[in-house]
């Protein structure tokens, strides 16, 4: 291991001592930079090859170079005619300008260690190519020694070298002399070029007569280096000393024997014998058969059979060769075209560039990326022309690797980028860029992508052009993936969303919904929720096919797994706007049945959502009661009362579901007791009523439950009575139950009440009312009506707000003129009760004239209740009712029915209806179901 890294790194000590000695101190090195040594060629591969680049403009070369250490062998006088043949051919070469020729970018340049020149970049010589390495550096680059001719090259190269000789025979009138595969060179991009014009023949006739050659007779005591290869001369110069045209064509000959024979070739000359060995050598030329040449393709050895015939007039050439069918490969002519694209008018020109995606396939990557692209890339500067190249770049781009895409092509479609000008051709390139959206994003860097690729996204969302527009947001969701989010978020998002409401194609506003449906799961949903769906809102036409790409959006974020809408969204913002679209006149059956469809699927999720939250909600309320009524059992048993008391009222309440009438009220008395015997200290007064309410506490643990007793009805009393005395009297019942009440004063105003006006909470108090309310009934009953106030103390009054759910006012009757009432004494807690009567209802035939028919009160009280208030009745017989703070109120809510019947404060004009007249109650009743279920 050690030997081979000490050989390597002497091999790379020599190669560089070999640049530096041979190039050191050459007038080339001022303008040209010289990098690695790549490749030999020329006459006996004399010339080392040397990549480079020229200073002032960094424009790449290859620089031959001629190291006079290999003549060191020989005599002064050899050396300067070796030196004088390299400077003739450098020099003949850089007088020739043509495509088929090897071009010179710098003239030869002599210094004391070394010729060199400077030509176009180079790859290799075609002898290296073939095999033959002979002045390489070792070990021998891979590029060259694992280089292998596909026939689309080996066919077009040949083509090459005879339109090359064509050139010479033809315009310059000149012999080559020395046509051999160390003369073809092959440039960077693949072409065939020639070189090597150290042997060649002018013709000494002027140009109207026929071309004569003069011929030097082969001399063998010169160096080699001054004589041409003889394995691929033609026999007559060594039989006959004669040359003509024909006699390249022979070389050439033997160069294609040469390439289809991987680099040996024809025929093997001894060099100490060259006479003989010619001699023999056209023996077998004038009996070659089929079996020698069968290593050539079957198409050409009849030709190259006629090249290498011993009689030059019998020679095709290189015109007639240039035309036969064997160079008709449509990968050949295609290299050809493109070598005289340069003279092509732009309609040629767009003509083949139409028809080569369809070539391009047949051709092998390395032929299309050193041959093909780098014509196709010089086009980008005719602006006309890039709609017809942009294609085929893009072919190519797809068959390339990310690093060759970067490399190679990516540096030229920067321009074309941001080509505007002219609009026709900017529009043609703005569509093709977006069919190959996808190649784009994937093979240029993320830089690139920000800076070049999405701009131009965007400039397609803005323009003018509609049918941009469509295909742009037909192919953004294809290539969505690839976009980062913040560009999609910042800058591509408020485009489509632009283009949707500012466009007059419905088609654009069309392919703008489908394509943001398309691309919401790469959206984040608070994204979708926030910036998304209200958009949708601001769309402003009511066309179907815009309705469905809303509905579809709706539709997509609500089902999608990682996106969803909100329970809140759904109730306060979809909902509300579906709907209304739902019903658009526009709409067919089909597309009703959709949003439809989706309609229901959300009310359906928005109902199970919330539902499963109020029953969780209810779950974790019972639990908490339950934690705080153990807590106050644990502190008090006087609190202990108290709150089996309230957990009474809130069974009672929830039993009936309507435990929000009492929630915020009930809360109040609790906090407002607990606070009161937290409190430090206690006034006299406070303490003495404290007493009180602990001494009716143990009397109501005392107590059995109570049942409800059926009244028979009563008699009429036909006694009078001053219907205001009547009043107080039921008044004073009912407020000196009271363990401990307030003095309450009364005054009111009776105006003209409106008809079916008056609205009373409770009726006359049954016979057990007492009993009732002695048991815990710590409130004050109030009760309201229109155009009569009766202030009352609500301190702690569970249905003191007028707009407490469940006081429902019962309106009957017909304006009267009630009178005016002055204030009501109400004698004060703990006076001494009498036994309740039954309210003599007599009374109230003072109030009707004789015209009118009279029914005593007890008559009315027989009427049956009204059914919907029987739902808010517990049964009779219901344990708790006798302890419930509120056992009177509901007792006398079932026995009167909100006391309609006993009410004195509605029109007699009632009195003559039948029992039917409480439809208006039947009213309510609907109204209730409606709000309680």
């Amino acid at each position: 291991m050690e030997s081979m890294l000490n050989k390597l790194k002497s091999t790379v000590t020599k190669v560089t001592a070999d640049v530096t000695s041979a190039v050191m101190g050459n007038p080339v090195t001022r303008e040209f930079d010289v990098g690695r040594h790549i490749a030999s060629g020329g006459n006996g591969l004399a010339w080392k090859i040397f990549n480079g680049t020229k200073k002032s403009t960094k424009q790449e070369v290859a620089v031959f170079v001629f190291d006079k250490k290999l003549i060191d062998k020989y005599q002064k006088f050899e050396k300067d005619q070796i030196i004088d043949s390299l400077k003739r051919g450098v020099q003949q070469l850089t007088r020739l300008r043509h495509p088929r020729l090897l071009t010179v970018q710098h003239p030869l340049e002599e210094s004391r260690d070394c010729l060199a020149f400077c030509t176009e970049p180079v790859f290799a010589s075609l002898a290296n190519v073939l095999g033959n390495w002979e002045n390489l550096p070792s070990p021998v680059s891979p590029d060259i020694k694992d280089y292998n001719l596909y026939d689309v090259e080996t066919k077009y190269g040949l083509l090459q070298v005879s339109e090359g000789l064509s050139f010479l025979h033809s315009s310059v009138k000149m012999v080559h002399g020395n046509i051999t595969p160390e003369n073809i060179i092959l440039n960077k991009s693949g072409a065939w070029k020639i070189m090597g014009f150290d042997f060649c023949v002018s013709s000494s006739n002027p140009s109207e007569q026929e071309p004569k050659f003069p011929c030097k007779e082969w001399d063998p005591n010169l160096p080699s280096l001054c004589l041409p290869n003889p394995e691929y001369l033609a026999p007559e110069y060594i039989l006959s000393v004669s040359c003509e045209t024909a006699s390249d064509m022979y070389s050439l000959g033997t160069i294609m024997y040469a390439v289809f024979n991987k680099g040996k070739p024809i025929f093997e000359v001894n060099k100490q014998d060259i006479y003989k060995s010619f001699s023999r050598q056209l023996d077998q030329l004038s009996r070659l058969g089929s079996s020698s040449l069968s290593n050539i393709p079957e198409e050409v050895r009849e030709h190259v059979k006629l090249l290498l015939n011993v009689t030059p007039t019998v020679r095709p050439d290189a015109d007639q060769m240039t035309k036969i069918p064997f160079f008709d490969d449509v990968g050949a002519v295609t290299l050809q075209y493109f070598d005289s694209l340069f003279q092509r008018d732009n309609l040629q020109k767009s003509q083949f560039f139409k028809g080569l995606p369809k070539v391009l396939p047949k051709l092998p990557k390395r032929v299309i990326v050193q041959r093909i692209l780098p014509c196709l890339t010089s086009e980008f500067v005719n602006p006309d022309m890039v709609p017809f190249v942009l294609p085929n770049v893009l072919l190519i781009a797809e068959e390339c690797t990310k690093e060759e895409y970067v490399k190679l092509i990516l540096p030229e479609l920067g321009p074309v980028f941001k080509q505007q000008e002219p609009i026709q051709a900017s529009n043609m390139i703005l569509l093709i860029f977006l069919q190959k959206m996808d190649l784009l994003l994937t093979k240029t860097p993320p830089d690139e992508i920000k800076n070049s690729v999405l701009p131009m996204v965007y400039r397609a969302l803005e323009a003018p052009s509609i049918q941009i527009q469509e295909l742009c947001l037909n192919i953004i969701p294809t290539f969505a993936n690839l976009i980062d989010y913040p560009s999609m978020k910042n800058a591509l998002i408020p485009r489509i969303k632009n283009a949707c409401l500012q466009t007059s194609s419905l088609a654009v506003r069309v392919n703008s919904l489908v394509c943001l449906g398309k691309i919401l799961e790469y959206l984040d949903k608070w994204f979708v929720l926030d910036d998304i769906l209200p958009f949708l809102q601001q769309i402003p036409s009511k066309e179907p096919a815009v309705l469905m790409g809303i509905l579809g959006i709706y539709k997509c974020t609500f089902t999608h797994k990682k996106l969803g809408i909100t329970k809140e969204q759904l109730a306060g913002k979809v909902l509300p706007h579906l709907i209304p679209l739902s019903i658009e006149n526009n709409l067919n059956l089909n597309q009703f049945n959709s949003f439809i469809s989706v309609i229901k699927e959300m009310l359906n999720r928005l109902e199970s959502e919330h539902k499963t939250k109020l029953e969780q909600l209810h779950i974790m309320q019972e639990q908490q009661k339950s934690l705080d009524i153990g807590n106050q059992m644990n502190a008090s048993e006087e609190i202990k009362v108290t709150n089996v008391g309230s957990q009474h009222i809130d069974k009672v309440f929830s039993n009936i579901g309507a435990d929000f009438l009492t929630g915020g009220e009930s809360e109040n008395k609790e906090d407002g007791l607990q606070n009161k015997h937290k409190r430090a200290s206690l006034t006299l007064e406070e303490k003495q009523k404290l007493a009180k309410e602990q001494e009716q506490a143990q009397k109501l643990k005392s107590q059995q439950p109570l049942k409800p007793q059926v009244h028979a009805p009563v008699a009429p009393v036909k006694q009078t009575k001053d219907l205001t005395d009547t009043l107080m009297d039921n008044m004073s019942s009912l407020t000196s139950l009271s363990i401990s009440t307030p003095k309450i004063s009364a005054s009111s105003t009776f105006t003209s009440v409106p008809s079916m006006g008056v609205g009373m909470m409770f009726s006359t108090p049954v016979d057990n009312t007492k009993r009732n309310l002695t048991n815990g009934l710590n409130a004050n009953m109030g009760f309201q009506t229109s155009g009569f106030n009766m202030p009352v103390n609500t301190n702690q009054n569970l249905f003191s707000s007028p707009s407490t759910p469940g006081v429902t006012k019962m309106t009957l009757g017909t304006p009267s003129t009630l009178p005016n009432f002055s204030a009501v004494s109400v004698p004060p807690a703990g006076a001494k009760q009498t036994q309740q009567r039954p309210t003599d209802m007599s009374a109230l035939n003072n109030l009707f004239g004789p015209q009118k028919p009279k029914v005593s009160m007890n008559q009315l009280s027989q009427q049956k209740p009204n059914q919907w208030l029987n739902q808010f009745v517990p049964p009779q017989g219901s344990p708790g009712m006798g302890s419930s703070v509120m056992g009177t109120p509901m007792s006398m809510m079932g026995q009167s029915a909100f006391g309609v019947q006993a009410n004195p404060f509605f029109s007699p004009q009632n009195f003559a209806q039948p029992p039917t007249t409480m439809t208006n109650s039947s009213s309510a009743s609907n109204d209730l179901k409606d709000l309680f279920g």
